[in-house]
């Protein structure tokens, strides 16, 4: 859904350009507000980039303010600011985010299963507590490094890398001249 201060005409256009099927245009602050307050579907997701979003950037389960040029306000609203005006970075931040939160959650049951295994082979005194303790600094290291996946080991990262996209070498886009 989009909600939008702009003329319907702009927003119908933008909505087909992007794949948006429903649409309120000429919409004021507050009736946004409301608007995502009446959606059931959770989490929602808002995005916006004038001083006008900043109420539903608040009111969204996220708030994603987007430009580098955009509203202090918007900006200060919002749970995530993307620093350039590409909506398909939304998409990434969404991306990027669930794989942020599914690796951590690997991490944490990696670590809470091998705690739970070494307590039970030192409850049974085949390992003296001293030495528990000391493995338990092992566990932590793993699972620090298993959490660590979030930073470098991106699949996403690994793929683009793998398969990088062919530029236009054509004189056309040396010069900046797009067809």
């Amino acid at each position: 859904m989009m909600l939008t201060g702009d003329a319907a005409e702009t927003a119908q256009h933008v909505a087909d350009e992007l794949g948006i099927t429903r649409v309120r245009a000429e919409c004021l602050p507050a009736d946004k507000v409301a608007e995502v307050g009446r959606i059931t579907d959770r989490p929602v997701i808002m995005v916006g980039d004038g001083v006008n979003d900043a109420p539903v950037l608040a009111a969204a389960n996220v708030g994603i303010a987007m430009g580098a040029k955009g509203a202090t306000a918007a900006s200060e609203s919002a749970d995530a600011v993307i620093l350039d005006d590409d909506i398909s970075r939304v998409a990434f931040a969404v991306t990027v985010g669930r794989d942020t939160v599914r690796i951590a959650l690997q991490s944490i049951w990696l670590g809470i299963a091998i705690s739970v295994v070494l307590m039970v082979i030192a409850a049974f005194g085949v390992i003296p507590a001293t030495v528990g303790a000391i493995m338990q600094e092992f566990v932590d290291l793993a699972t620090i490094l298993a959490a660590l996946r979030a930073v470098g080991g991106r699949l996403d990262v690994r793929e683009a890398a793998a398969n990088p996209v062919p530029t236009d070498q054509s004189p056309r886009a040396g010069a900046g001249i797009a067809d």
